[in-house]
C-alpha cells in the first residue's frame, strides 16, 4: 500500500537464546522462574478489566516518531496502566536508529519482555523464533486475544500472511481495515481547474493522458505567461511506473510482493521486470520523461523541491495525498485508471491490508505473557482503537449525534503552533505510523480519511483487483530466506537502477536482452523458484 509521508496528517510505519524453562513451543506463555502456574492464574482475569488483580510491572521497547512525548509519562500509558494493572517501563528510540538498537538489544542477550512498534522484518521473526527468543502466539491469540482473532476469522489474509512456515505466529501486525478503501488505495490527483481551463477531458487512454501532460507542459493552463507548470510532479519514477502497472496487465496480485505476479497464461510465477508488457510500460514512461511530460530531475529531485512547486500549485498532477493536506491546494480529483494498449484497465497499486507484522513480540523473557496478550488485544477492538487514535472525549476529541468523531479545536489549531503530530502526540503515540494496532476510518484522520480522497479511491474501484486475489508479502523458510538474501538484494537493485536508465533514455533499450542476460546470472531462476514455493504455500 502507499504509506505517505507528512506527519500528522498522515499515516505516515539474533543469537542464540534457550527458552526459559516451562515456556516452549508446547508451552508459550508458561509459569517463569519465581512464579507457579497458580499464582500467575490466579491473578490473570479472563476478560474485563483490570487484567490482572495485583500490579505488574513489564519491559518494554518500542521505536517512536519523534512527536510523541515520554512514553513512560504519556497520558495513553498512564491512563491504560490504571485500567490494567499493568506498568509498562519504556525504553524508546527514534524509528531512524530502531533497527541498530533493537538488533544491539538481541545481541547482547538484554532485551526486554516486549518489543513493540519495533518493525521486525519477517526474516527476524522466523530467525530469533526459532531460536527461541521470541515465543509462539498462537495458543495465546486462541485462550487470551477474542478481538484479533475474530479479526483473523474475518479476514483470512491476517492469519495467513503472519504464520511463518514453521506454523508459528511470532508478531502482531499493523492491520488497515478493508473496508478502508483510501488508505490501501487512491490514484494519483489531477488539477481539474486546469482540464477546464484547456477543455479536456479526463484521460481514459494511455494516449489521453499523454495528451493531457502535453497540455499541461505547453498551454500555460495557470494563465501566467510562463512555461512553469510541471505535468507531473513527483519523486523518483516508481509513482508513475506504479500508476500505470495495471494498464499494461501486471501486478495482478498487487505490489506487496512488487516484483512477482501469476503468469496469465502458466499460473506459474512470473518475474514481472523482465516481461515484454514491463518493457512496454518502462517504454511508454520514457516517451513521457522524453518529451518533458516529468519532472526532468525525477530520478534525483528532492521531495522539499517537489513540495515548493505544489505549494505554488504548479503540479499538473500529484503522486501523493491529496493536495489540499499537503499543499493547501484545492481542486484537486482523482486520476481515473487508464485502458492500456492490450485492453487492460486494472488498478494493481494496492497491497494487502497487512501491514509490518512484527510490531508487537513477546520475548522469552516475559513473566506474564498471558496478560500481555490481553493488554495488546484491547487495541484491536473498537473501544480500543478509539482510544488508541483519539483519546478521550471532550478532553482530546469531540462526538456529535450521529457518532462522529473529530479532535478538539485545541488540537487541530493549536495555541502553542504545535502541528497535528506534535498536538497529538502530547497524548498519544501513534503519529509517525509506528504501531500494532486496527487502522479505521471512522477513527483516522489523517488525508487519507478525507472525503476526497473516499471518493477517490471509490473512482478506482471498480478497477481495482479483488481483495482475494491479492497476495500480503510473503513468509519464506530459514533455508530459503538464507538463500534468497543472497540474490534478491542484487537482483532488486539491479532492476530499480535499470528502470531509472531504461526509463530516462541512459539505457537503450536495444540492450533489454542483455539487461535480462543479466539478471539470468544474477540467479533469477532460483529466485523464481523460491517466490513460487512460497506462493504455493500462501494458496494451500
Amino acid at each position: 500500500m502507499k504509506l505517505k509521508k507528512w506527519g500528522g496528517l498522515l499515516l505516515t510505519c539474533v543469537l542464540s537464546v534457550s527458552l526459559a524453562a516451562g515456556c516452549g513451543p508446547n508451552n508459550p506463555g508458561g509459569s517463569k522462574e519465581g512464579e507457579t502456574p497458580g499464582e500467575t492464574a490466579a491473578n490473570l482475569n479472563q476478560t474485563g478489566f483490570p487484567i490482572v488483580n495485583e500490579p505488574i510491572t513489564v519491559t518494554g521497547f518500542a521505536g517512536k516518531f519523534f512527536a510523541n512525548a515520554d512514553w513512560n509519562n504519556i497520558k495513553l500509558w498512564k491512563e491504560y496502566e490504571k485500567t490494567t494493572n499493568i506498568k509498562v517501563q519504556w525504553d524508546t528510540v527514534h524509528k531512524d536508529n530502531l533497527a541498530e538498537k533493537r538488533n544491539l538489544l538481541l545481541a547482547g542477550g538484554d532485551y526486554p519482555e516486549m518489543f513493540y512498534a519495533s518493525a521486525f522484518p519477517r526474516a527476524d521473526l522466523l530467525k530469533y523464533g526459532k531460536q527461541g527468543a521470541f515465543i509462539p502466539l498462537n495458543d495465546l491469540i486462541d485462550q487470551y486475544a477474542p478481538n484479533f482473532k475474530a479479526l483473523m476469522e474475518k479476514y483470512p489474509i491476517i492469519e495467513k500472511g503472519i504464520t511463518m512456515p514453521d506454523g508459528n505466529i511470532y508478531g502482531l501486525p499493523t492491520l488497515y481495515d478493508p473496508e478502508f478503501k483510501s488508505v490501501l488505495y487512491g490514484t494519483p490527483w489531477v488539477k481539474s481547474e486546469w482540464l477546464t481551463k484547456l477543455g479536456l477531458s479526463e484521460p481514459q487512454t494511455l494516449d489521453d493522458f499523454y495528451n493531457m501532460l502535453k497540455a499541461f507542459k505547453e498551454n500555460d493552463p495557470n494563465g501566467n505567461g510562463q512555461k512553469d507548470e510541471i505535468a507531473w510532479g513527483g519523486v523518483g519514477a516508481a509513482g508513475i511506473v506504479n500508476y500505470l502497472r495495471g494498464s499494461f496487465g501486471l501486478n495482478n496480485h498487487g505490489t506487496s510482493n512488487i516484483y512477482v505476479d501469476s503468469d496469465p497464461e502458466s499460473g506459474k510465477v512470473r518475474f514481472i521486470p523482465t516481461d515484454p508488457r514491463y518493457k512496454e510500460l518502462l517504454q511508454y514512461v520514457n516517451k513521457l520523461y522524453k518529451d518533458g511530460l516529468l519532472e526532468q530531475d525525477i530520478m534525483s529531485v528532492k521531495s522539499t523541491e517537489v513540495d515548493a512547486k505544489g505549494v505554488e500549485g504548479l503540479l499538473g498532477v500529484v503522486d501523493n495525498v491529496d493536495p489540499v493536506a499537503i499543499y493547501n491546494q484545492e481542486g484537486y480529483v482523482g486520476l481515473p485508471v487508464l485502458k492500456g494498449p492490450h485492453g487492460d484497465q486494472m488498478y494493481t497499486a494496492t497491497g494487502s491490508p497487512l501491514g509490518n507484522i512484527g510490531m508487537f513480540v513477546l520475548t522469552d523473557k516475559a513473566k506474564h505473557p498471558e496478560a500481555m496478550i490481553r493488554w495488546m488485544d484491547y487495541f484491536y477492538s473498537d473501544e480500543g482503537i478509539r482510544l488508541f487514535f483519539m483519546g478521550w472525549k471532550d478532553e482530546t476529541y469531540k462526538e456529535d449525534a450521529d457518532g462522529n468523531v473529530d479532535y478538539v479545536d485545541e488540537i487541530k489549531n493549536n495555541p502553542d503552533g504545535l502541528n497535528l503530530d506534535q498536538a497529538v502526540g502530547q497524548y498519544l503515540i501513534w503519529p509517525g505510523g509506528y504501531y500494532p494496532g486496527f487502522v479505521t476510518q471512522k477513527y483516522f484522520k489523517g488525508a487519507e480519511g478525507l472525503p476526497t480522497s473516499v471518493e477517490n479511491a471509490k473512482k478506482a474501484e471498480p478497477h481495482v483487483i479483488p481483495q482475494d486475489k491479492i497476495w500480503p508479502p510473503f513468509n519464506f523458510t530459514a533455508d530459503e530466506q538464507s538463500e534468497l538474501t543472497g540474490i534478491q538484494t542484487d537482483i532488486t537493485t539491479y532492476v530499480d537502477e535499470m528502470r531509472d536508465k531504461f526509463i530516462s533514455g541512459n539505457e537503450s533499450f536495444d540492450n533489454w536482452d542483455q539487461y535480462v542476460a543479466n539478471l539470468q546470472k544474477m540467479g533469477l531462476d532460483r529466485y523464481l523458484a523460491i517466490y513460487e514455493s512460497a506462493a504455493e504455500r500462501y494458496n494451500q
